[in-house]
């Protein structure tokens, strides 16, 4: 199945992949050059090829170095979570850490929203690349502390709703060792989509659960409007970092072929109200990869009732 280059518009019809708004924005010069539009008053020659697999072979190499880096999602060895009050941590303590951390690292202490924690006696922790004698324990909502480091070992603090968790990173992990490569679909330019994008009244917000059955109402700028063989779909984005637009998506090739949970596509910001949605890049959700994450899954708004076939496939063995 292959999409077509072409947008919902208003009340004058569908818009081509082809009019004068291809040299509207710099982002978009790459999804017009599949199509060989041509700027206003220009006429149209040859289309100039985007060289999809060369873009996707970059793009895969770097998504790996992310994914294989030292503090990347390969390395998660364990999460766990705090309870109120006092608990003490360390490979022979009672809230067990893995074999490779000291015996007894030391005692975290969870009081409402609030967590700090005091190495044990002859451990050397740094937390903001300096030496940490304890205290508390700076936690976003919703994200990760800043590291505690032993060594080349790494503890992080995550808030999910009003849980606390510790989260154990081990570059030494198995799972880093043994990841080579992820399988994708070969590249396809036919899946690199110029969308339009509608945005959303100010407070505008999607409700995302993740993988513990938490729901948050996650703020969402607006709604990706386009088209799969002339049928319009819709996805709505949250917003990782001010720059991007994150899509959590699902579709059909979730039942057998991609990681069931879904994936994650991350996008330029709209420009001229359009948006290019190159689905070659979509990627397995770190869940696919280790039982330590928690991972959004896709909002109802965002199963997409049709084959999406491209970006990465399941990977064997997880």
């Amino acid at each position: 199945m292959g999409p077509e280059q072409r947008l919902p518009g208003g009340a004058g019809g569908a818009l081509s992949a082809g009019p004068a708004w291809c040299a509207a924005a710099s982002f978009l010069a790459a999804a017009c050059a599949t199509t060989g539009a041509a700027p206003p008053g220009g006429s149209r020659g040859p289309a100039r090829s985007f060289d999809e697999a060369s873009h996707l072979a970059a793009f895969h190499t770097a998504r790996l170095e992310k994914l294989r880096a030292p503090d990347g999602w390969l390395t998660l060895v364990g999460l766990i979570w705090l309870g109120e009050g006092e608990s003490r941590v360390g490979s022979a303590e009672p809230l067990r850490l893995p074999e490779r951390w000291p015996a007894k690292l030391g005692v975290f202490s969870r009081h409402g929203e609030q967590a700090s924690f005091k190495p044990a006696p002859g451990v050397a922790v740094a937390y903001r690349r300096q030496p940490f004698a304890g205290g508390a324990i700076e936690i976003p909502e919703e994200g990760e502390s800043d590291p505690l480091v032993v060594g080349d070992l790494r503890l992080t603090v995550i808030r999910r709703g009003d849980r606390l968790g510790l989260r154990l990173r081990d570059p030494a992990s198995p799972a880093r060792a043994a990841l080579h490569d992820i399988p994708t679909y070969p590249a396809d330019p036919q899946w690199r989509i110029v969308a339009r994008f509608e945005p959303a009244p100010p407070g505008h917000v999607l409700p995302v659960e993740n993988v513990l059955g938490m729901v948050q109402a996650t703020p969402s700028p607006g709604i990706a409007i386009f088209r799969v063989e002339g049928k319009v779909y819709r996805l709505s984005p949250t917003m990782d970092d001010p720059d991007h637009l994150f899509f959590v998506f699902g579709d059909l090739t979730n039942r057998d072929s991609t990681d069931g949970t879904g994936r994650f596509l991350t996008t330029e910001l709209p420009s001229d109200g359009l948006v290019v949605l190159d689905f070659n890049e979509a990627i397995n959700p770190p869940c696919a990869f280790t039982p330590y994450a928690t991972c959004p899954i896709p909002p109802k708004e965002n199963r997409l009732p049709i084959r999406v076939e491209a970006g990465e496939l399941r990977v064997p063995g997880h």
